[in-house]
């Protein structure tokens, strides 16, 4: 079955910023943070103190995926010029996004330099608390005037808006200021990432978080989704997860990712599309809107 992962990172040097300070790497894809804490950030077979193009490409090529958005992953640090670098040099295989931090002060030449002179296409915002924009900074207001100005650049542009908002439970899980903002902004396309992140045992959350987030404008990638509910292959509370978000938002607006490489560390490349094709809970139809068909409508927009 065809596919196009929406959801990968490359990674030229870690420089993560999150809410254990600074992270350094140490080698065999491992980290290390200011506090002290040591993380497997990528599998050891993939890198040791990077993940380059080239890596995610055979693993592209390997397991038939037509081509991959790269978002970034302030885990890692801000990877944007590596990104753009490795989508000009593979224009056919790698959309690039790129980020910033909205209280940098010279935030306008940044965001010259990354949509006017790159003309990257896709702007992903990781507002988590504990590896993105609120780990390091008080709690930002999703819907509030630091936030309007990044979506009104990204309108200005004409950008595809990826967002991260964390998990449930914590400040930065602001749903209804999502509602509020997309429907402020019709003329921007949303995707939200891992589905609204929902944990294990769950479903309560996602169905009101999918419920309140059913606008036109707004997708939902399922990257990380079996990670997120710490479930062994095939995954079938992750599965129960997408049909009911298949019921309620349709199957036109969810679209599988595999958080490359960092998720890999808990399931294979190959399993974090397998259980979808597997699975008995969905027809062929939405397989294949959900693996390959969504994505290449969503972003046919958004190509160099």
């Amino acid at each position: 079955m065809k596919k196009i992962d929406i959801h990968t990172h490359l990674i030229g040097n870690i420089c993560g910023i999150g809410s254990e300070g600074e992270l350094t790497p140490i080698g065999k894809g491992k980290a290390i943070y200011a506090s002290g804490k040591v993380i497997q950030l990528i599998p050891e077979q993939y890198g040791d103190k990077e993940l380059t193009p080239e890596v995610l490409l055979s693993v592209l090529k390997e397991h038939e995926v037509e081509y991959t958005v790269c978002l970034q992953g302030n885990y890692a640090g801000f990877q944007n010029y590596y990104t753009y670098e490795a989508s000009k040099k593979y224009p056919d295989k790698i959309i690039p996004a790129a980020t910033y931090d909205p209280f940098f002060r010279n935030k306008d030449k940044i965001i010259t330099h990354l949509f006017d002179e790159l003309k990257i296409k896709v702007i992903k915002m990781e507002v988590s608390n504990g590896s993105g924009l609120m780990a390091n900074h008080p709690t930002v207001d999703l819907n509030g005037s630091v936030m309007q100005e990044v979506y009104q650049m990204a309108q200005a542009h004409n950008l595809l808006f990826f967002i991260d908002i964390g998990r449930p439970g914590n400040n930065c899980y602001q749903v209804d200021a999502v509602v509020s903002v997309a429907k402020k902004f019709k003329n921007i396309n949303f995707v939200i990432c891992h589905l609204t992140a929902p944990q294990h045992e769950q479903m309560h959350i996602l169905k009101e978080n999918m419920q309140k987030l059913n606008l036109p404008n707004v997708y939902f990638d399922i990257a990380s989704l079996p990670n997120n509910t710490k479930q062994p292959y095939p995954f079938y509370e992750a599965q129960e997860y997408i049909r009911t978000a298949l019921d309620i938002v349709g199957k036109n607006k969810i679209l599988w990712g595999s958080d490359f490489p960092a998720a890999m560390n808990y399931t294979s490349y190959e399993n974090s599309y397998k259980y979808i094709e597997e699975s008995s809970l969905f027809s062929t139809e939405e397989k294949k809107s959900i693996l390959y068909d969504n994505a290449a409508c969503l972003l046919k927009g958004y190509m160099k």
